[in-house]
């Protein structure tokens, strides 16, 4: 196996791993919140009632929320790219002061 086929398989793990990421955030509510990625410049705005913006950096937001279909409004209110957050094995939410 030569460097570029490990290349690509790795690229092809990680973007896998991308997608069932994101497909747990669309279709459960097992997560208690989402790490958002390349939100749009008014998603704070359209933040749903049941979320809260509770960290960010300069590409990302993580929000915590309640209620049913927390990835699909998150997706509505301008999110290019949501993931699971406050599982087990996931990346953990900041804690909110």
């Amino acid at each position: 196996m030569t460097i570029r086929h490990w290349i690509g398989a790795l690229v092809a793990v990680f973007v896998g791993w991308i997608v069932v990421l994101a497909s747990v955030a669309m279709l459960t509510d097992a997560a208690p919140g989402a790490i958002v990625l390349f939100p749009a410049a008014d998603f704070a705005a359209r933040l749903p009632d049941n979320a809260a913006l509770v960290g960010g950096g300069l590409f990302w937001l993580a929000i915590r929320g309640e209620g049913p279909d927390l990835g699909w409004s998150l997706y509505q209110s301008g999110g290019r790219l949501v993931l699971p957050a406050g599982l087990p094995g996931c990346l953990p939410l900041p804690f909110a002061n």
